[in-house]
């Protein structure tokens, strides 16, 4: 069986509160938390067409998040 890993890190402004609007994502693939000056998520599993669907749904989620955290610091 092969082992698909790897991480994505992305600059954010608030990774705190982004990183909390994803944590609902947290699921079996992908983990997601803040780091310093922005957030990683985690991704791991066996089967890639699972990954490549659950990446794709993440960089949405993620763009609507930095949005939502962007406008509530206004």
């Amino acid at each position: 069986m092969i082992r698909i890993e790897g991480t994505i890190e992305t600059p954010h402004r608030h990774p705190d509160c982004v990183a909390a609007a994803l944590e609902p994502d947290n699921l079996t693939l992908i983990r997601t938390h803040p780091i310093e000056g922005g957030v990683r998520a985690e991704i791991d599993g066996t089967k890639l067409r699972s990954i490549i669907a659950s990446v794709d749904d993440y960089l949405m989620n993620l763009a609507i998040a930095e949005d939502i955290c962007t406008s509530a610091s206004r």
